[in-house]
């Protein structure tokens, strides 16, 4: 989770229908939300009904400008709402608390949790938290940048993801550092809704790490069960040091097995920035023939691969103890790795 963001955008209107959905949330969590939705092209607001289960969008602000902002990098500056979109071409203005993306940048959601995406030099992934078996994405953060890092009806941003990549996020190894995407010349993003799943997929042109440039395409797909994304990333140039990660916190083990096609790392333990007795899961599953190593960065638990360029494929997790009906100790937490372990083994799918 990125640090306590002061709201630019007040949305007094927008404000009133969280307010009212937040309220709907917790009295019928069964409930799928409806949100209007008529998509078309890039940049071209999305009114659809919301009627699978699961879901993923990416929202911008409008009516407002971009301005020299107080970071020393331009801001999106008096927007009065959001708006959902298909596709995205990031503005070349767009950085870190630029106010311009909602939640900053694409989210995905199933019935037990959800996900969100830096979508800027960052690059890590961040996880939301829920309390109830509704989709909430379209409800998260219209009444500002603060919102969702607060306890709420629906839950809550619950990572705190600092310099690393967070949970399944990419970046290339140099050295004893990640590097992360500060050196882009163009990112575009897409979501896609198809029913029993829903997916992420960005493209990044000319990342530029050391002395390679290379394009990267990635596509994140949660499906209607489980609280597993499956991560595909497909390097234009074989290069080294592509990796993922989980973030280290200190006094926090890491738990690790192999078996003959794949393997996991985890950890459990106090890493939620919810309270200092909140618990929570993180896995990341990759299959061996794929990964060069497994080590530890600095800020990460790394999983590197090695040079392709194949899809590569790794499947991340994030168990809360809040979510309904969810696992509640580090017991029941390994024995669900070790079943989708299994399941991977046997046919290459996690479920």
């Amino acid at each position: 989770m990125g640090s306590n963001i002061k709201s630019m955008i007040k949305l007094p209107f927008m404000k009133k229908i969280t307010m009212l959905s937040m309220a709907l949330l917790a009295l019928f969590a069964c409930k799928s939300k409806q949100s209007d939705d008529k998509s078309n092209t890039t940049n071209t607001v999305v009114e659809e009904k919301i009627t699978s289960k699961t879901y993923a969008e990416i929202s911008i602000a409008q009516g407002g400008e971009w301005v020299d902002g107080s970071r020393g990098h331009k801001e999106y500056n008096a927007g009065t709402s959001f708006k959902n979109i298909n596709s995205l071409q990031v503005p070349k203005e767009h950085t870190d608390h630029s106010w311009f993306i909602r939640y900053e940048g694409p989210g995905w959601e199933n019935s037990q949790i959800g996900y969100r995406l830096y979508l800027d030099w960052r690059n890590a992934i961040d996880i939301f938290g829920k309390k109830v078996d509704s989709i909430v994405l379209p409800f998260v953060g219209q009444d500002g940048f603060d919102s969702y890092h607060e306890p709420a009806a629906w839950g809550q941003d619950i990572l705190k993801a600092g310099k690393s990549m967070g949970i399944g996020g990419y970046g290339r190894l140099l050295n004893d550092t990640v590097a992360h995407f500060q050196s882009v010349k163009n990112t575009f993003a897409k979501v896609e809704n198809l029913g029993k799943k829903s997916s992420v997929k960005i493209s990044y042109e000319d990342w530029n790490t050391g002395n390679e440039t290379i394009n990267l395409n990635s596509e994140l797909t949660i499906y209607q069960q489980d609280r597993f994304t499956k991560a595909e990333l497909t390097p234009s140039k074989e290069i080294t040091g592509i990796c993922t990660g989980i973030v280290k916190f200190k006094n926090i083990p890491l738990i690790k097995k192999e078996s003959e096609k794949w393997a996991y790392i985890a950890t459990y333990g106090t890493q939620t920035v919810v309270n200092d007795t909140d618990k929570l899961g993180l896995a990341i599953f990759y299959n061996l023939d794929e990964v060069a190593e497994q080590k530890e960065g600095i800020n990460d638990h790394l999983v590197i691969f090695k040079p392709t360029t194949k899809p590569l494929t790794y499947y991340f997790l994030g168990a809360w103890e809040q979510e309904a009906n969810g696992i509640k100790t580090e017991e029941a937490f390994i024995a669900d790795l070790n079943k989708k372990l299994e399941n991977l083994e046997n046919t290459n799918f996690i479920n």
